[in-house]
């Protein structure tokens, strides 16, 4: 961990969780960004897998409700984002697994949450260890089919509605399609898909990116390397003239890469 603020987020989580439910926590690595080298503290979460002997019983998921509260008070940004499982999780499909507690944008939900086979692939890859057994002694769950076929659901539900919504102007999606967030957002997210899709593998939002530049014609370098602009803050302006034209090109490149990520499939 080389960042300041990720470095006290955790340091702090595991004084406040030890805290308020001594012992519980046997375990937590970290995955997303951080685990893949991509952390950005402007707007990167810090994604952890936290591990426990037993299924959480009421009481202990309210003493880790308070540490997380306790935590947000103590630095609301980046947010301390996950899921709690056990050992024994971690030996199968998240899918399968029953289903546990979650922290979303720094709140802990109780309510059932399913972990995606994303987060088992990075762990087992590269995760990070804060507290626990060394990664290469987890025995952690893998399968690359499984994980391309959830992250082609992922491309038809969640960006399928985003594309949809956002295709329309004047509408609220709409809007938000010019923006520089939408642009840092969605084309990093779908270039990690096609990859994950054409490897079996997972990457960072930047390591999307960049396999897409060397996968793509250079009709889409524009898009791509605008996205990058964004996302690390660079000072260069906009490679864009007007937003209503670098609209287009995000959702042409969206087109495309759906279109691509299809044919990968039907082609294995």
């Amino acid at each position: 961990m080389d960042s300041i603020e990720v470095s006290d987020v955790v340091d702090t989580y595991l004084r406040l969780v030890d805290e308020e439910a001594p012992g519980v926590v046997e375990g937590l690595y970290l995955v997303g960004s951080v685990a893949l080298g991509e952390f950005r503290a402007h707007t990167s979460d810090v994604d952890f897998v936290a591990v426990t002997a037993e299924p959480l019983a009421p009481t202990t998921v309210s003493a880790l409700d308070r540490a997380h509260r306790r935590l947000r008070r103590h630095r609301r940004r980046p947010t301390f984002d996950g899921h709690y499982v056990t050992w024994a999780d971690l030996r199968a499909d998240p899918a399968l697994a029953p289903h546990r507690p979650t922290s979303h944008e720094g709140r802990l939900k109780a309510a059932p949450s399913t972990v995606d086979p994303v987060a088992w692939h990075t762990l087992a890859r590269c995760g990070v260890v804060c507290r626990g057994p060394a990664v290469a002694d987890l025995d952690v769950w893998t399968d690359p089919d499984v994980l391309r076929r959830w992250v082609l659901r992922n491309l038809d539900d969640y960006w399928g509605r985003l594309r949809r919504r956002g295709g329309r102007l004047p509408t609220a999606h709409g809007l938000v399609s010019l923006s520089d967030y939408a642009v840092e957002w969605c084309v990093p997210g779908l270039s990690r898909i096609h990859y994950t899709v054409v490897t079996g593998e997972v990457t960072g939002k930047e390591g999307g990116v960049r396999h897409a530049l060397r996968t793509f014609p250079s009709r889409w370098e524009r898009i791509l390397q605008e996205s990058l602009r964004i996302r690390v803050r660079s000072h260069r302006r906009s490679l864009y003239g007007s937003p209503f034209q670098r609209r287009r090109d995000l959702l042409a490149f969206w087109d495309m890469l759906y279109d691509d990520a299809q044919r990968a499939v039907t082609g294995r």
